[in-house]
């Protein structure tokens, strides 16, 4: 198998080897050989053998310590220098505004499918990579005919993250962004998407940006002289372009890590936000009018309210009325889900006469992924331990069905990696871009996976009431729902009572996978961290350079998904400001937050300032009401109060009592605390050892102040046991009964 540096090093020198201009200037047959003989270690062809040679001096080209030592390069080789090569990079934009557009479960599946299949098949499929499709490769030729045969597969960095990065020849590069932006319409009609390309010269690939006059070039003694200069506003301006070195040797680190591949990248990253804003570029289409679909007064509008419906459909449930978007949308999710075929489409939708097909390539649900990740031989133990009630489960059709895993109540969770920008800041090459890219995919993907098989099991529908799934009753589904993995983004759906434990297995295997792969672990002496709250010395130390932080909300499965979705981004972008904070003091794993929300009306504005307005108070001294977000290992020492709680039956109502004096101050909550665990006639060990001493030790001396916590830091008392309450009948004890049915009758007392 070839490496991701001879990949890559094939993909430029095709190239090279095509030139500058629209027709190649070899025989496509002499550049086809190139590519074979590239790929199986043989002689290339006599014509192209100096282009190969060109390619290998890139490869092993030293960095030059001066200016003088650049403008050698330049003379040596003309080559590197005189040629150039396009670098696109483009994706879709403003996905959520696309996928959570409409309000039902099926068309938010078949909105994240049809992106899905984009990403990870079609655009791919233009370099003839993972598989050549053939709908794609006529769709290719009928827009832009001359495009293909100048694409390989060897040509792309990455595509698994949502975005793709690639190399073409020069000739194509406003070609090639134009399809990338022209395919995600003619799919999904509505969808944002943006791309934008430009001409880099070969030496530009290992060194960085250059100017025509290489002489002109800002280089290592320049940057040297400004950093010591005593111009402040300048030598600032010259830092935050550059970085800020804490002494010689890091200056030059810092310089090398600006001056490479990772430079070029980081100018098509500006592009594409300018081209995103509406900005005109030379030679292209304008982007500043997205596609619109007008709605009249007169006429029927979609279920989303949004443009007119062009069919009711009598054969789905309800009855809905859809445009051409949402029947795209739907059409895909149920292909998706399998309950429909490509080769047999539905009778509702052919008769649509519709000029768009789901033919080509199948789109394969993230399910049926889950389902290939436990057929592996080496998943055989943990697919024995998941498909041990039954072995051939559907797949959930609905929330409802979701939510029938725990008495009406799913869980939303929404994950995303910390770290990345600054990571890939020190990524120099595009052979790095790429492992990179796909480390971090493998890692997510499998890290999922292995949650969901470790924490769910097939459930048995039962007890489904409503007209359009009763019929259901009695089939064995997978109780979850993948609704994207994209690079280091994810967004699921799960039973209400596996969400945190499962949230906390992705972010662990996450890093155990990196730290397996190799590269990302972090040096010795940035892996001790004694600031977890709860048991800092059981704490495994961080050992990752990246990681992964979560937002969990716990609601209602009837609680509308664009709203859910809402809450749990607040809850991530919370999480991942807490992991910011905690990397300063060494901690560099995840983090989560969470919020357990039992009626649709609990939360009228953000979370922020529900937590500030109503749990943040003042009785003399600071009381936070709540302590999320948590650590990884603090998720584990929550869960694992609960159970205390739950061993030493702790009485329900005197939980709800104690939470009730929370809100009289500090010692109050504290002495009634005290007054309850007394009377307790069993499990007094279990809750001191697993609550008390774990989590509320006092700063001072060796008591505690139970209910609560102090962050000397910041001058605050907090307390989890609110946070108990909320998740206390999602956690079940070992060897236990299913949640009982009192659940979906819960309290909600504020």
């Amino acid at each position: 198998m070839k490496s991701c540096w001879s990949a890559i090093a094939t993909g430029i020198a095709w190239c090279l080897a095509w030139g500058d201009r629209r027709e190649p200037q070899f025989e496509i047959g002499v550049l086809q050989e190139m590519r074979r003989a590239l790929n199986s270690g043989e002689e290339v062809p006599e014509d192209v053998r100096e282009i190969v040679d060109r390619v290998q001096e890139l490869e092993k080209l030293e960095f030059p310590e001066t200016l003088e030592e650049l403008t050698e390069l330049t003379k040596k080789y003309p080559v590197l220098w005189e040629s150039k090569i396009g670098l696109v990079y483009g994706g879709a934009t403003k996905i959520k505004q696309y996928v959570f557009e409409a309000a039902k479960l099926p068309d938010i599946r078949g909105a994240s499918a049809l992106l899905d299949r984009i990403n990870l098949v079609d655009l791919p499929a233009f370099f003839g990579e993972p598989q050549k499709s053939v709908s794609v490769s006529q769709w290719l030729k009928e827009s832009f005919p001359t495009l293909e045969a100048a694409l390989v597969k060897e040509l792309l960095v990455y595509y698994k993250g949502g975005n793709i990065l690639a190399f073409c020849p020069a000739a194509f590069v406003d070609d090639l962004a134009d399809a990338i932006e022209k395919r995600y319409s003619y799919e999904t009609l509505t969808a944002n998407s943006c791309a934008v390309g430009e001409t880099y010269r070969l030496l530009e690939i290992r060194l960085g940006l250059l100017p025509d006059n290489i002489q002109d070039t800002f280089w290592l003694e320049k940057y040297r002289q400004a950093n010591s200069e005593s111009d402040r506003v300048k030598k600032e301006l010259v830092k935050a372009c550059f970085g800020y070195p804490q002494n010689d040797s890091e200056e030059v680190d810092i310089f090398q890590n600006r001056k490479s591949f990772n430079e070029l990248t980081t100018r098509l990253a500006i592009l594409f936000n300018q081209r995103r804003s509406g900005n005109n570029f030379p030679n292209r289409p304008s982007r500043r009018y997205p596609p619109m679909f007008e709605t009249h007064p007169y006429l029927r509008r979609d279920e989303s309210d949004r443009r007119s419906a062009i069919a009711r459909i009598s054969d789905l449930a309800g009855n809905p009325s859809l445009s051409e978007s949402l029947v795209r949308k739907r059409i895909a999710g149920q292909i998706a889900k399998r309950e429909v075929f490509q080769e047999n489409l539905p009778a509702w939708f052919t008769n649509l006469g519709l000029d768009w097909q789901p033919t080509g390539i199948r789109i394969k649900s993230w399910v049926a992924e889950f389902e290939d990740y436990l057929n592996q031989p080496e998943n055989s133990q943990l697919a024995r331990d998941y498909y041990t009630i039954y072995p051939h489960p559907e797949e959930a059709r609905s929330l409802r069905e979701i939510g029938n895993a725990c008495q009406g109540f799913v869980a939303y969770i929404y994950a995303d990696g910390n770290n990345m920008g600054g990571y890939i800041q020190q990524i120099k090459t595009p052979q790095e871009y790429k492992k990179f890219s796909e480390d971090i995919f493998q890692a997510t993907e499998k890290s999922v996976y292995k949650a969901l098989a470790q924490h769910l099991k097939p459930h048995l529908l039962n007890n489904l009431t409503d007209p359009d799934n009763k019929q259901r009753n009695g089939c064995w589904i997978h109780p979850f729902e993948i609704l994207a993995i994209g690079g280091d983004d994810v967004m699921l759906i799960v039973p209400a009572d596996r969400a945190l434990a499962i949230a906390k297995t992705i972010g662990e295997e996450f890093e155990n996978i990196l730290l397996r792969i190799g590269g990302y672990k972090l040096d010795k002496s940035s892996l001790i961290y004694a600031g977890h709250r709860y048991s800092p010395q059981k704490a495994t130390p961080s050992q990752c350079k990246l990681s992964m932080s979560s937002g969990v909300l716990i609601a209602a499965e009837d609680t509308p998904i664009y709203y859910a979705e809402n809450l749990t981004n607040q809850l991530l972008k919370s999480a991942k400001i807490s992991g910011k904070k905690l990397k300063d003091a060494g901690y560099c794993g995840g983090t989560i937050d969470f919020l357990v929300m039992k009626s649709v009306t609990t939360i009228s504005s953000n979370i922020e300032s529900f937590r500030d307005e109503g749990l943040t108070l003042d009785r003399g001294a600071k009381l936070k009401l709540y302590a999320a977000p948590y650590t990884l290992h603090e998720i584990g020492g929550l869960i694992e109060s609960v159970k205390a709680l739950k061993k030493a039956e702790f009485p329900k109502s005197q939980l709800y009592q104690i939470r009730s004096f929370l809100e009289r101050g500090k010692q109050t909550a504290i002495l009634n605390y005290r007054y309850f665990r007394t009377r307790l006639k069993q499990g007094k060990a279990e809750l001191k050892s697993e609550f008390e001493d774990a989590w509320c030790n006092a700063k001072t001396n060796p008591g505690n102040v139970a209910p609560w916590m102090y962050d000397a830091e910041n001058k605050v008392y907090e307390t989890i046991w609110r946070e108990i309450i909320d998740i206390y009948d999602f956690i079940e004890l070992e060897d236990s009964e299913p949640i009982s049915e009192d659940l979906a009758n819960m309290e909600i007392d504020s």
